[in-house]
């Protein structure tokens, strides 16, 4: 059975029903996420909300046993270079770093140069900027995904036009490669469950089967790439604690009277009678 995550619910006042809601709906993995526009005198970083501050117990996930997953994720809007930090230590308090640039030269350096586990597409506004095969394909090759999220289409008529647009000339680009769909939900009542996202995934130029990993196996794949991010040239490792199951398991110490083993005894010559 797939594993569906949507990896963009917006860090609102509603974020509790979010939360609830897409447990009902299925979704497995959710990431808040936390949007920060350099551009805008006086604002900071912003720091993450502990999930137990938020609800006192996950609720289940519909049609498992277990509790939903929450993450944390932080989007930067970049206008200037100067804008993504990548050495900044407000960045390791989210599991997740996205980037959305906002011009062709951003985006080219977002594909190829930053690293990062999501690039998002612009969906408000036609984009001013086409996409080139030559940094999409880099930023596929480096395990860097594209996100399209699907709520702005349904506030608006006119961001419908953006969004559907805006994907499709990235489909022509990346072939339904690395592609993510997200909600970007503000309110319970844009969420969407998995199998209606994948039908929008239809409409935005992605095939059947890139539709489905669009919400399932490509997902887990961005959640490996922030885990290896986070390591010394993506190696991960892992060190067993010494129990005390271990020390029964030792062989125990050689006395000095113990008799040599046979391999090792000198030969000596029969005594005289």
């Amino acid at each position: 059975m797939a594993v569906f995550m949507d990896l963009n619910l917006s860090s609102s006042s509603s974020v509790r029903s979010l939360i609830e809601s897409a447990a009902q709906l299925g979704f497995s993995t959710v990431a808040i996420n936390y949007v920060f526009e350099p551009s805008k005198k006086k604002q900071e970083i912003p720091t993450p909300t502990p999930i137990t501050e938020l609800m006192d117990q996950l609720p289940v996930v519909q049609g498992r046993s277990r509790p939903i997953r929450v993450l944390n994720r932080l989007t930067v809007v970049m206008s200037d270079s100067s804008h993504f930090r990548p050495n900044a230590a407000e960045y390791r308090s989210f599991d997740l770093l996205a980037v959305q640039p906002t011009t062709e030269k951003l985006f080219h350096a977002a594909c190829l140069l930053y690293d990062v586990d999501i690039i998002c597409i612009l969906v408000t506004e036609k984009l001013p900027f086409f996409f080139k095969r030559a940094p999409v394909s880099g930023a596929v090759d480096r395990g860097v995904v594209f996100e399209v999220s699907y709520s702005a289409a349904i506030r608006d008529s006119t961001m419908r036009r953006y969004t559907i647009a805006n994907a499709v000339c990235l489909m022509e680009s990346c072939k339904g490669r690395n592609v993510i769909l997200s909600s970007a939900a503000e309110k319970a009542l844009e969420l969407r469950g998995p199998y209606d996202v994948t039908n929008l995934g239809l409409l935005f130029g992605l095939s059947d089967k890139d539709s489905k990993e669009a919400v399932s196996s490509t997902c887990r794949s961005v959640l490996l790439h922030a885990e290896t991010r986070k390591t010394a040239s993506g190696i991960i490792y892992t060190m067993k604690s010494c129990s005390d199951s271990c020390d029964q398991q030792e062989a125990p110490p050689q006395s000095e009277h113990c008799e040599a083993p046979a391999a090792k005894k000198h030969k000596t010559a029969p005594a005289d009678s």
